[in-house]
């Protein structure tokens, strides 16, 4: 089958285990220098695989299929409501009112859920008409992988960035430093070079290819291409970081284990990326211009993801300041109504999107612009972590293990120095891990770095809010303003 065959209905909603089963697939994926053959089944990816497989099986779950779910009136397919193409208000809200559901039950940390992801799949399907005018049925084949992927209810990745070898030098002098087309055939073309960070690479079905914002000041057509590969095509190598979910003490890291997406390099070794998969090729003004049409609906999803992590770290500092009786202090209140501040922000520029939503000429609604709250998102990131982390204080470094607590030697003393106010020590040990784990181990630190990288540069961000702006009227009342000397007023004697 193509992607090509529009009689395909595809598999429908994913379960846990068909999801798990799927992930065996023969893709070339190493960790630790190690190939793993089912990502599902080792140790280091398989409590993130149960949990994503936990979360997907709760479209099936009856009180949760109407906010989780819609039928396809193509197929009358019910489908994952994250592929739905909104084209009212109601229909953008129903998909807001199903990412929070998704977000709450992942605390907020999971960043490349399969909701943000289908959101792009949706942005590409709305952009398919400005693809096909470039060249014919490059359109055709992102509306074929958006039907694809909807219907088979793929769990996807993408690639943007490029490796870090040398930023200051040009592709086009060393053209390992970017991805890029070798050649083409009548089968498709053929790719080489390297993709960073491409995060959940090794739980996901698929991978979109395409430029992250700092292409422009590349030279050279060959590095601009837009496509999608199961991450099992051949060529394509999957390198992933070291997990962040486990420690060699046996030390519980419950939000590492469940929600580390692993982040990983991609290796393009001459792959072959098949005509029916590619979506844009040598058409730079129309990958820049296409860049934040497609990233429309991520974009608010993902404020939809954020809210909650703020969310998580606002009750998250709360519980730890109550557990040590600071939460009555006037500073610690201020801190945490600046974190309250910031929970409520989002949901201000959440609804701003809305209400600032406007029809594509595809016929979707679309978000509202959220450049300036995207960059607000990157300022206050770490400042939230900071917040949790003073509060806590040195207390999120000395908290005793499982062992320690079951040490009869040990755990008179921890029973009478490290208990908190009305909870015992094993209780206060369980929060205050959970927030070590939240803003200062590796999971933490990672989560923290996340939020500051992925809305992109932001200082470039910046420029172009301001470059952007339009101060015209402004401008145009101050030059009036200043346009004649100021005249004092008589002095009356």
């Amino acid at each position: 089958m193509t992607l090509l065959d529009t009689t395909d209905t595809g598999r429908g909603l994913l379960t846990a285990d068909r999801y798990r089963a799927e992930l065996d697939d023969g893709r070339e994926l190493y960790l630790d220098g190690k190939r793993i053959s089912d990502p599902a089944g080792h140790p280091a990816f398989k409590p993130a695989a149960d949990e994503i497989g936990r979360l997907l099986d709760l479209q099936h779950h009856p009180d949760h299929q109407d906010l989780l779910t819609w039928q396809d009136p193509a197929t009358g397919q019910r489908l994952a409501r994250a592929y739905q193409p909104p084209r009212t208000v109601e229909e953008l809200r129903v998909q807001r009112r199903s990412a929070e559901f998704w977000h709450a039950e992942s605390l907020g940390q999971h960043g490349r859920s399969p909701a943000f992801m289908a959101s792009i799949a949706v942005g590409l399907y709305d952009f398919r008409h400005q693809l096909e005018k470039a060249r014919t049925g490059f359109g055709t084949n992102a509306e074929a992988w958006y039907h694809h992927t909807s219907r088979n209810d793929l769990v996807l990745s993408h690639a943007l960035g490029d490796p870090q070898i040398d930023r200051s030098a040009d592709p086009v002098d060393d053209p390992d430093l970017a991805l890029r087309v070798l050649s083409e055939n009548e089968r498709g073309i053929v790719v080489r070079g390297a993709k960073q960070l491409t995060t959940l690479a090794p739980l996901a079905h698929e991978v979109l290819v395409y430029l992250s914002a700092s292409f422009a000041q590349r030279r050279g057509e060959q590095f601009v291409v837009w496509f999608a590969l199961p991450l099992n095509t051949p060529g394509l190598v999957t390198l992933c970081r070291e997990p962040l979910g486990s420690s060699p003490w046996g030390h519980a890291h419950p939000l590492g284990a469940r929600f580390d997406e692993q982040d990983a390099m991609l290796f393009f070794d001459d792959v072959l990326v098949p005509w029916d998969r590619v979506f844009l090729l040598r058409e730079s003004e129309l990958a820049r211009t296409g860049l934040g049409r497609i990233n429309a609906w991520s974009a608010y999803i993902g404020h939809v993801r954020y809210r909650e992590r703020l969310r998580t770290l606002l009750a998250t500092a709360t519980l730890v300041a109550e557990s040590i009786g600071v939460d009555g202090f006037r500073n610690i209140q201020e801190d945490l109504g600046t974190l309250a501040g910031y929970a409520e922000l989002t949901e201000y520029f959440l609804d701003a999107a809305e209400a600032r939503a406007t029809v594509t000429d595809s016929g979707l609604l679309a978000p509202g612009d959220t450049a300036a709250s995207r960059v607000w998102s990157a300022e206050v990131a770490g400042k939230a972590v900071d917040i949790v982390r003073g509060i806590g204080a040195s207390g999120l470094l000395m908290q005793p293990t499982a062992n320690d607590l079951a040490n009869p030697r040990l755990r008179p003393h921890l029973d009478r120095y490290m208990r908190g106010r009305g909870i015992d020590a094993e209780h206060k040990s369980r929060l205050f891990r959970l927030a070590w784990e939240l803003t200062g181990d590796g999971f933490g630190q990672r989560q923290d770095l996340y939020e500051f990288v992925h809305r992109g540069d932001l200082a470039r961000n910046r420029i172009n809010l301001y470059r952007r702006y339009d101060q015209s009227s402004v401008r145009e009342r101050l030059q009036r303003l200043i346009a004649e000397p100021t005249t004092s007023p008589e002095v009356q004697s």
